[in-house]
């Protein structure tokens, strides 16, 4: 899972300032970890961000590597 984060993550400078987002959308990992750090479940984060399980998965692969 540790690389699969690269394929779902993007890092451009000319969306959302280049914090790392979810690929085709403009929801930052960030908001996904503070979420789940709030309280929200996983289904609650997708289903508000409208991102798929698996975004949310690679936010924590990301965020180990990093």
């Amino acid at each position: 899972m540790k690389a699969d984060w690269k394929k779902r993550i993007e890092i451009n400078p000319d969306v959302m300032s280049g914090k790392p987002v979810i690929k085709n959308t403009r929801v930052p990992v960030e908001v996904i970890v503070g979420g789940l750090a709030g309280g929200m479940t996983a289904e609650e984060v997708c289903k508000e961000y409208r991102i798929k399980p698996d975004d949310v998965r690679v936010t924590f692969a990301y965020r180990s590597s990093a």
